[in-house]
């Protein structure tokens, strides 16, 4: 099978007026549209529920984007029992028809792209460039494992031996669990589903209850784009009823996960524990947060480094794993680069996502909201407030973004994960110094080095333990292809997905010898 060369999906220039026209458009069909109910799929069959999901919009907390079903652990059980029949045929699929299902589904997605977007600024609160460019990478997403999928079905290379014919291949491990987040509600669940499934598995995809209908819309398009029934159960329902159900199942194969720390670590717990039954190790791959650094030097384009700091940490509200929370600044440049953040800082319009003048959206919702303002409260006795500090839940879920300097490393707030519009500003005496307090996390996601001095870039690229470091660059915004993406340490498994190797967590290799 012949595909064209991967390239990242550009995205869209919002300034063109006939783009600003379009997504004007999407954004009032998507609205028309509120209020719609969507059923769970199981085996190839739409299954309603008495009890329902309501997804709300969290720049309007009162308003409905839509309703999903609400599974129950016979769902469960049901959805599990339809992954494994569609598993052997699925499974015997040559490669470049399971690609196909995927290339298909890109290209239903490409057309519906604005429209996409639209879903993610009204259930998700993302503005027009942060929705637009989730969708982009969900087609990358399906347009790389595709080509993934097609690499790895060909011969692998073996040592020959005289008297014997040898052969080593992967194939598939069988049925899983997906559980992706709310934050990238169409990028990480449709790499998490697509990757594990155009490997020859089957998967049940619990979507995040606080964007269950962009989930749904991910169902119609891969039902559009022909996959077979009961190779992608959708099964939205609480993570304990459903989820820690299913986890512990012994005929749960694997679990792709991405989402905290706190529910990474029990995912983690209870797939070690071997069940009545089961006859496997069962598979995790989790991708479970960060406490991501801007590290700048004196050598430093200051300015290119406060652009990064504040695009990092207050894109989509901060609620990346990506996010840079902790901004570390050696002592000679400390005050000139908080100056700049601050003053940047103070530019940025929080509003309404669906307002294309917005930059600064809502965070997703009520709980999230009380807890960014208690690491606020926080961080008013950990540090000096410089800016922001300020919430509004009225209409909406609003913080302001804020910024918190001279914090001590060990700080609360320089320690967890906050998951909101806040970074801390953190001194370091020295480019030593803050190596030190980058590394002094027990997470090791993403960070990013503004520096002109290419021996202390070369210190960092050996010395700065993260999955995903960047140089003079934002800590966010990685590419499929491009930046393979995964962490370490309590970041989880470091998969890589959108990388060459990110398949072959859903595989395992065997080996056949044939006596000559």
């Amino acid at each position: 099978m012949a595909v064209p060369e991967f390239r990242n999906e550009p995205l869209t220039d919002f300034s063109q007026p006939a783009a600003h026209q379009a997504m004007t458009e999407a954004l009032a069909q998507v609205r028309a549209q509120f209020g719609r109910h969507y059923p769970l799929w199981i085996g190839g069959r739409a299954v309603d529920t008495p009890e329902r999901i309501v997804s709300y919009n969290p720049g309007r907390k009162t308003e409905v984007v839509g309703t999903v079903a609400r599974a129950t652990r016979e769902h469960a059980e049901q959805a599990l029992a339809a992954a494994w029949e569609a598993f052997g045929p699925w499974s015997r699929l040559p490669a470049s028809a399971r690609a196909a299902v995927l290339f298909r589904a890109a290209a239903i997605m490409r057309r519906r792209k604005l429209e996409l977007a639209a879903w993610e600024v009204y259930e998700a609160g993302k503005t027009w460039p942060e929705a637009d460019a989730d969708v982009a990478e969900a087609i990358d997403f399906l347009e790389y494992y595709g080509r993934q999928a097609l690499r790895l079905a060909e011969p692998q290379p073996v040592t020959p031996l005289a008297g014997e014919f040898n052969e080593t291949f992967y194939i598939p491990l069988g049925a899983g669990l997906v559980i992706p987040p709310w934050n990238f509600p169409l990028a990480i669940l449709t790499g998490t589903t697509v990757g594990p499934v155009v490997a020859g598995n089957t998967v049940i995809l619990k979507p995040a209850s606080n964007t269950p209908v962009i989930g749904a819309k991910f169902m119609e398009i891969m039902i559009e784009a022909g996959i077979p029934a009961g190779v992608i159960n959708f099964l939205p329902g609480p993570g304990p009823e459903v989820g820690d159900y299913l986890v512990a199942h012994p005929r749960t194969r694997f679990v792709n996960f991405t989402g905290s720390m706190e529910v990474g670590l029990r995912i983690y717990e209870q797939a070690a524990r071997r069940q009545p039954g089961q006859i496997w190790l069962k598979r995790v791959v989790a991708e479970m947060g960060g406490k991501d650094a801007i590290v700048v030097d004196e050598s430093a384009d200051l300015e290119e480094a406060a652009n990064g700091i504040v695009v990092s940490a207050f894109g989509f509200q901060g609620q990346k794993c990506s996010a840079c929370s902790r901004a570390i600044v050696v002592d000679g440049v400390y005050d000139e680069v908080l100056q700049r953040v601050v003053e940047k800082t103070r530019q940025l319009r929080v509003g309404q996502a669906d307002d294309p003048a917005t930059q600064v959206g809502p965070v997703i919702d009520q709980a999230a909201f009380q807890k960014i303002m208690r690491y606020i409260e926080i961080g008013r006795g950990e540090g000096r407030l410089v800016v922001g500090g300020q919430g509004d839940d009225r209409e909406g879920y609003f913080i302001q973004p804020t910024v918190f300097a001279d914090v001590d490393g060990r700080a609360t707030i320089a320690q967890e994960e906050i998951f909101g519009p806040v970074v801390a500003f953190i001194r370091a005496r020295d480019f030593d110094h803050a190596l030190a307090l980058a590394n002094d996390t027990m997470y090791g996601l993403t960070g990013s080095v503004y520096a002109r001095d290419r021996y202390k870039l070369e210190r960092a690229k050996r010395e700065f333990h993260v999955g995903n470091l960047y140089f003079n660059r934002k800590c966010t915004g990685a590419l499929v292809g491009v930046h393979p993406f995964g962490g370490w340490n309590m970041s989880g498994t470091d998969a890589k997905a959108g990388g060459p190797d990110y398949l072959l967590w859903f595989m395992q290799p065997k080996s056949v010898s044939e006596k000559l």
